[in-house]
């Protein structure tokens, strides 16, 4: 665990395992611990580098607005700052396009990308529903305000055992560096008024898509976009799967992240 100072602001990372580098880019009002679930699978065979996105966990939290470019240049920093210049790199929902930015911006550093349950555009709907999560914490308190989130994260099937829910409330309430108001707001922001459809073609690296079938946030026809839009891109469904995939399905999550870096 160790802080570093990359453009402009204090970064927080950890790093766990060994092997070929891959950076692992959080979601929306989520930090590193996200991955949590994750990272035992993939440590396995790669050094796994996890970090706080601006305004959540143990980085800084600008008031200023924040952009997703201005994420992708925290993340190039982030990579100088601790010597490594190309890496395998998989974000999750806004990682999504974070990732995607740093493939367009600052391609020197990623070897290979995955975006999970992402897009490069959010359209109205998307647009309603993340601008209402980003003025939720000054609104409602915590609780409330997770309840009124997790249906459009996790699956019918994730509902229906006892205590998962429960369970991942507690998980949110006891984080002991939890996001702050403002960086909430200022990542759903960003988020809503990235647009980067008409670049996609520019991508030019061996790129994965992943979407659950039962990913009613986006799903289907967001990742279709990232597929269309990028030369090559493998595309797999994960079946019995919603929009918090590392969460909900960390190890359907995981194999498909290994099956796609061990056949290149």
């Amino acid at each position: 665990m160790a802080k570093v100072t990359a453009n402009g602001i204090e970064i927080f990372y950890e790093e766990n395992g060994e092997g070929e580098p891959l950076l692992l880019i959080a979601g929306l009002a989520c930090d590193h611990a996200n991955w949590d679930k994750v990272i035992p699978l993939l440590a396995l065979k790669h050094r796994v580098i996890t970090f706080d996105n601006r305004g959540v966990g143990q980085s800084s939290a600008p008031s200023e607005p924040y952009t997703i470019g201005q994420m992708a240049k925290d993340v190039a920093g982030l990579l100088d700052a601790i010597g490594l210049r190309r890496v395998h790199v998989a974000g999750h929902s806004m990682g999504g396009q974070i990732a995607v930015e740093l493939a367009l911006s600052h391609p020197e550093h990623v070897r290979t990308l995955m975006l999970l349950a992402s897009c490069a555009r959010v359209d109205e709907r998307g647009k309603a529903v993340i601008e209402s999560w980003g003025d939720l914490p000054r609104l409602v308190d915590p609780v409330t305000g997770i309840r009124l989130s997790l249906p459009w994260i996790y699956t019918s099937h994730f509902y229906a055992i006892p205590g998962a829910i429960d369970n991942a409330i507690k998980e949110m309430l006891t984080n002991p560096f939890p996001p702050s108001v403002s960086g909430v707001y200022q990542q759903s922001r960003a988020i809503t008024s990235f647009n980067a459809l008409a670049r996609l073609g520019d991508i030019d690296c061996p790129t994965l898509v992943a979407v659950g079938d039962e990913d009613i946030l986006g799903g289907l026809p967001f990742s279709e976009q990232l597929v269309h839009g990028i030369r090559g891109a493998k595309f797999v469904i994960l079946k019995r799967a919603g929009h918090g995939l590392p969460t909900e399905s960390p190890e359907a999550t995981a194999e498909v992240m290994l099956d796609f870096l061990s056949g290149l």
